[in-house]
């Protein structure tokens, strides 16, 4: 646990050095405070990792710290143990917040044990929620809402067959611009285009279904799908000339627009699946957007 801080709350300055004798044993970087408002000064100037604090302190009260603690958002689950001799107002601590409770005197092995604990879960806790935030950024909305789903039934929907709108997108002469500019323009130009295009689907409520290096797939459903596919091109459009300031190189676009029946449901293995969508829809869209299949290319010459 070397490097995490902990900050420790009492009033006594006699316990407060028994209690940190014992978690810098663990590797803790310990912090202390007499009372809540230097807990609170401490805990605005630090970061601190875990909280041990007393229950019954003269002034501002443990359970009132607590509140305090949890109303800054950087510490809404950072864990909180109280460190107490009292029996009193238990219901009022855990309601303030609290995750634990450790009783006076003190058992060394419990104190270190349940402080080690929390500390562990909170990081994992943490690390769980940044991992979902970067697959987030990788995995479909669609993908995500239905794997979510799944692991709470443990059950994986069945295909289904449906009418939806497809509608695909793609940036003209990519394949040349990837010759002539370096990688990090070229990425920046590309990111650019297709994150304007991502943010006006969703406005639009679709969802991308995929990319495909410098285009992508969306799917609209819904009543209202045609024609909110088709708002949905027309500010791609508009915005494809705005997004990359009038460069040329980048803001031709081809976008195809079909409505059709395809089958939703997960392709893929045990090891790696997708909810995706396949069927004559998905293909004839790919193969109008290709130049020669008669789809013109759209930007400042429409």
């Amino acid at each position: 646990m070397r490097g995490r801080k902990v900050l420790i709350v009492d009033d006594e300055e006699a316990v407060r050095r028994l209690i940190a004798e014992l978690v810098e044993r663990e590797g803790y970087d310990v912090l202390h405070a007499n009372s809540a408002e230097s807990a609170m000064a401490t805990a605005s100037r630090y970061r601190i990792d875990a909280f041990l604090l007393d229950l019954d302190m003269p002034g501002t009260s443990g359970t009132t710290l607590c509140r305090m603690i949890r109303g800054i958002k950087e510490y809404e689950a950072v864990p909180i143990v109280f460190v107490t001799g009292t029996t009193s107002n238990l219901e009022e601590a855990f309601a303030a917040g609290c995750d634990d409770l450790i009783n006076k005197p003190i058992d060394p092995l419990v104190l270190r044990a349940r402080l080690n604990g929390h500390v562990q879960r909170a990081e994992y806790a943490k690390q769980l929620s940044s991992t979902r935030r970067m697959l987030d950024h990788y995995v479909s909305k669609r993908t995500r809402e239905v794997a979510e789903k799944a692991a709470q039934t443990g059950i994986l929907p069945s295909p289904k067959k449906r009418d939806v709108v497809i509608l695909f997108t793609d940036i003209r002469g990519f394949t040349a611009l990837s010759e002539e500019l370096d990688p990090d323009e070229l990425f920046s130009l590309v990111s650019a285009q297709l994150g304007m295009q991502v943010h006006l689907i969703y406005e639009h409520r679709g969802y991308v279904d995929k990319f495909g290096g410098d285009g992508l797939m969306s799917v609209f459903d819904g009543e209202d799908m045609a024609i909110q596919s088709c708002l949905c091109a027309l500010r791609i459009m508009e915005g494809a000339h705005r997004t990359t300031g009038g460069d040329r190189r980048i803001h031709q676009l081809g976008i195809g627009i079909h409505m059709g029946p395809v089958v939703i449901g997960n392709i893929g293995s045990a090891e790696h699946f997708d909810y995706s969508v396949i069927g004559n829809a998905g293909a004839i869209v790919v193969y109008a957007s290709i130049p020669s299949a008669g789809l013109q290319s759209v930007g400042s010459r429409i």
